[in-house]
């Protein structure tokens, strides 16, 4: 009888996690954390495995000791270059000569083992270890964790003639997204599926579809639902627009709705949260066929409350300038649609995952590194659209101090600090074509008077090459800022001298008397 491997995933149908032998199956892991509890689930499900890391210690993965699985893995820990991982076939071969060979084996790395190989070596490789696991009837699963497993997904998709199963598991809110792109196990293959998972005592499972408890159908998919001025002072364009005066209204109006499409106007930042409440409202309330669209009116936006919005339901953002004739195309297209992303339940945590900085203005240099530094390594954020940094060089008759007074800085996330006579700006959430407009709203004066020279860095790698060369001058740096910010804030005093009293002086008589 022929022993399947499962990947142990608590209420999963068997054909999404069997894995049959022989068999090469690749996982992919957003966070380090996720791809630990997933080996140990995997090891614990075993009658048999052996563990091969190279992204850790073996036995790390192995503390606290597993409550289920097999009496004794099997330890081997593989060095993190390219020649070792190259010639794991022929580990293989060695270590699995007698006959008791694992059913299972685990291949636990990081996704900066796989950068090491070219194109050409990694499906080398794969057509290798394809070959020695048919010799020794064995299975392998390899779990890879880092934060550009996308770009290793893309590449692994042109070898799916290698692999038996590709899936990835990606953290999103409050849930786990487990993406299956193909899962093969000798009766049946399956593709292109996606389920929600949950993580409970650090062990995966699936989460629980809710039934639709949905009300009889309103048909009223062709209604309009508007705050006036997304019209821009037109009259109803026909018996099916119904205009209201403010938000709050159209939110009142839509919560009897169920598939009409409601519009929302965004005259002002400061909207954004109380529109994002909303919203969340709405797409938990009345489910996928409304149709949510909010309308710039005024104003852009700044990456991460337009995130805030689309994780709360919207369908489309309409951006500030649309003509209304274009505004009217978008709203057609978006008929027929259902709304298909999740939307995580609790908006607290929504609206903070989207937020992760509540701090702006100037930060002394030590603490704009190190918050700057968590930013750019925060995985929930967007690779290389997490914000921009900016250097600026004041002219040759001010000081970086004189130009700290002129730096107001409105929004959460934007800071700046002052170093070697240079201004650095970091401005959260900001798309660098959008930095000109940043600026002149942070400086009273046109900042090109104010500042002689620019640098800007936008990706994630340059800035933190940078923050890192920022925090080698930190103890030069600290020590001019800390006495430029002693003397301006406690000009020296002369030090109050005692006060003269007058005495009384008697005369003697005749004193004074020319003799």
């Amino acid at each position: 009888m022929k022993y399947f491997s499962t990947l142990g995933i608590e209420q999963l149908p068997d054909e999404l996690m069997l894995m049959q032998p022989p068999g090469c199956y690749w996982v992919t892991v957003q966070r380090q954390e996720d791809a630990i509890a997933l080996a140990r689930q995997v090891m614990s499900a075993q009658a048999a495995v052996t563990l091969v890391s190279s992204a850790t210690a073996p036995r790390e993965l192995l503390t606290p000791p597993l409550t289920s699985g097999p009496d004794r893995i099997p330890m081997y820990s593989l060095p993190q270059t390219s020649r070792a991982l190259l010639k794991l076939d022929k580990d293989f071969l060695r270590l699995f000569s007698s006959s008791s060979s694992p059913q299972l084996v685990l291949f636990y790395t990081e996704v900066s083992d796989w950068d090491k190989l070219t194109s050409s070596e990694l499906s080398e490789w794969l057509k290798r270890i394809n070959a020695t696991l048919k010799n020794k009837k064995i299975s392998m699963v390899i779990i890879t964790y880092g934060r550009k497993i996308i770009s290793l997904g893309d590449h692994l998709h042109g070898l799916f003639r290698y692999l038996n199963g590709f899936s990835c598991l990606e953290y999103q809110k409050d849930n786990w997204k487990y993406r299956i792109h193909w899962w093969y196990n000798a009766t049946r293959l399956l593709a292109d599926r996606q389920l929600a998972l949950i993580l409970e005592h650090d062990r995966f499972s699936l989460m629980k579809q809710e039934e639709q408890n949905t009300a009889l159908t309103l048909n009223d998919e062709h209604i309009f639902i508007a705050e006036r001025s997304v019209l821009e002072g037109a009259p109803p364009l026909s018996n099916q627009w119904q205009l209201h005066d403010g938000n709050d209204r159209v939110y009142a109006q839509a919560e009897e709705a169920d598939s009409a499409t409601v519009i929302f106007c965004l005259s002002h930042n400061d909207q954004t949260g109380g529109l994002a409440r909303h919203i969340h409202r709405l797409r938990s309330q009345r489910g996928t066929g409304l149709k949510i669209v909010v309308r710039e009116m005024e104003v852009g936006q700044r990456q991460n409350d337009e995130r805030l919005l689309l994780a709360c339901g919207v369908n489309i953002i309409v951006p500030f300038g649309t003509s209304l004739s274009r505004f009217l195309i978008m709203l057609e297209g978006l008929q027929g649609q259902r709304y298909q992303r999740y939307v995580p339940k609790d908006f607290t945590v929504l609206r903070k995952l989207q937020q992760p900085l509540r701090q702006k203005g100037f930060m002394p240099l030590e603490t704009f590194c190190h918050t700057v530094t968590l930013l750019m390594n925060d995985p929930l954020l967007p690779e290389n659209s997490k914000g921009v940094l900016v250097a600026l060089t004041p002219v040759s008759q001010l000081k970086a101090e004189q130009a700290l007074t002129l730096c107001k800085t409105r929004r959460n996330g934007d800071v700046f600090t002052v170093m070697d006579n240079r201004l650095y700006l970091f401005l959260f959430s900001c798309h660098l074509h959008d930095l000109k407009t940043a600026l002149t709203s942070i400086f009273p004066l046109p900042y090109d008077e104010i500042f002689s020279d620019r640098q800007v860095w936008c990706e994630d790698r340059p800035i933190l090459s940078e923050i890192r060369l920022m925090s080698a001058w930190m103890p030069r740096a600290l020590k001019e800022v800390t006495v430029a910010a002693v003397g301006a804030a406690k000009p020296e005093s002369i030090p109050p001298t005692e006060r003269r009293v007058p005495q009384r002086i008697r005369l003697a008589q005749g004193e004074g008397a020319a003799k």
